[in-house]
């Protein structure tokens, strides 16, 4: 190792400021197998260069070499933990939604004996899920994806890996020479809100006219916290296609089981009674802001202390009350935008309606959930900068989804019947392009995805990214 006057010794025989006593260098890291002196974290032999090295964030896992048990070792070590993140996520998404199920068991007996088969059902189902995403994330590779089960199909997610991806190819681009121009206009401040309008533009029309476009799990999410009865919906898409009304009765005996005694008019221009019955518009926002808050905060809880009991698993014993009340601030916050932006998507609807005098498919098209529903997206600034971007890309990737499926459907877009699992081909691409930023281009990501990342596989902080060489 170096003497204690370490800076000034390397300084005085060349040696980079990567190499001080602080930053753990040795003599024998800074020569190469060949007996030339050179700096093996930043690949420098040049002593006069300046002390600061950009290649130390590249990934540097080649700084000292490993014997075979030492990769063996590392290798266990991050997929235990990639399957400990992917469990434990998955597995508790499931805990939470078994415990609904259960408070929803209703008093017959006939009716529990099904709700308790349903129940056992549910819980093998949330056991083989949970072991199924640990061991997809605990391989984390292209062809990993199978391992959520060979018939499922992915394509959100893999759409949604593949616009993070985008998101970490283009800060390259933007800090590359060559493509810095070009990238520039991904620099918008504002980039992620438009997103998240222009997502919304085709998210909520499907939600209103097409529903089989959307993914299963969110075409449930939209339908629980959109706050309509399926009766409603129907009614609005049979107004907006032209078709003569078929469950106007059923609408009705639906308000009447909320008490409200409601008679609707087959001739009805807007579909103001339909979407809320003898309430005014904005009457029927605020009311409907509160139930949408109310529904809104079980589902950010677990978003918010699960990860805060993972990653902050050791600030937790240390201060409890900053990481929970930090925890608790972030859902009470992304509860408000979730409850905001379903509230301005029926307020805008209305408004639009009540502007025009009239509902049909352009106006839901280009009005309903585009036009109006577009800026239903701002309610996204609401939320904390740092998470604007990812909720807009996972909104964008399941707006990609539905917009090819309806494109699909009247024939412009072939089905394809060659990639059988386009969803394994696409997130192999999308894993390739992210594991090589990590590798190459490591200050393109966020601090906290990569400290994630270097968690998972076990890599300390390079030299040049600790205080001590940052200050140098």
């Amino acid at each position: 190792m170096l003497p204690a006057a370490g800076d000034a010794a390397a300084s005085s025989v060349g040696f980079c400021s990567c190499f001080s006593v602080e930053n753990g260098g040795s003599y024998d890291d800074y020569i190469d197998g060949s007996g030339n002196r050179g700096c093996m974290h930043c690949k420098r032999s040049d002593p006069s260069s300046s002390s600061s090295c950009y290649s130390c964030s590249s990934l540097w896992l080649d700084l000292a070499p490993f014997k075979d048990s030492e990769k063996l070792q590392r290798v266990i070590t991050a997929s235990a933990k990639g399957f400990s993140i992917g469990a434990g996520l998955k597995g508790g998404l499931a805990l939470f939604s078994i415990l609904t199920r259960l408070r929803r068991r209703q008093s017959s007996a006939f009716s529990r004996k099904i709700e308790d088969f349903s129940n056992k059902e549910a819980i093998t189902m949330a056991i083989k899920e949970t072991i199924r995403y640990g061991l997809f994330l605990g391989t984390f590779a292209g062809p990993s994806m199978l391992l959520t089960g060979p018939n499922t199909q992915h394509t959100s997610l893999a759409i949604y890996i593949l616009m993070r991806a985008a998101v970490l190819a283009s800060r390259c681009g933007i800090n590359s020479k060559r493509f810095g121009r070009i990238c520039k206009p991904l620099t918008w401040k504002h980039g992620d809100l438009f997103l998240m309008c222009l997502s919304s533009s085709q998210i909520l029309s499907a939600y209103l006219l097409k529903q089989e476009s959307l993914p299963p799990s969110y075409k449930s999410f939209l339908n629980k916290h959109g706050g309509k009865d399926a009766v409603i919906l129907q009614g609005m898409k049979e107004m907006a296609s032209g078709l003569p009304f078929s469950n106007l009765e059923a609408i009705e005996k639906f308000y009447k089981t909320t008490g409200v005694d409601i008679k609707l008019d087959p001739e009805m221009k807007v579909p103001c009674s339909i979407v809320h019955g003898n309430q005014g518009c904005l009457t029927h926002v605020v009311s409907f802001f509160i139930q949408a808050y109310k529904r809104a905060l079980p589902v950010y809880l677990p978003v918010y202390l699960i990860p805060a009991l993972i990653v902050h698993r050791k600030g937790l014993l240390e201060r409890p009350y900053t990481i929970l009340g930090k925890g608790l601030l972030g859902t009470a916050r992304s509860s408000l935008f979730l409850s905001v932006y379903c509230s301005s998507a029926w307020m805008w609807t209305c408004f639009l309606f009540r502007i025009f005098e009239k509902c049909n498919i352009p106006m839901v098209a280009m009005g309903t959930p585009t036009t109006v529903q577009f800026p239903t997206g701002l309610s996204l600034a609401i939320e904390k900068k740092s998470r604007r971007m990812e909720i807009s890309l996972y909104c964008l990737a399941r707006a990609i989804e539905s917009f090819c499926a309806c494109l699909t459907d009247i024939g412009y877009l072939p089905q394809s019947k060659n990639v059988k699992r386009a969803d394994v081909v696409i997130f192999s691409l999308s894993t390739a392009i992210i594991m090589h930023c990590y590798a190459q281009e490591r200050e393109v990501f966020r601090s906290k995805y990569l400290n994630v990342l270097d968690w998972v596989f076990g890599v300390p902080p390079p030299p040049c990214e600790t205080p001590r060489c940052k200050s140098s």
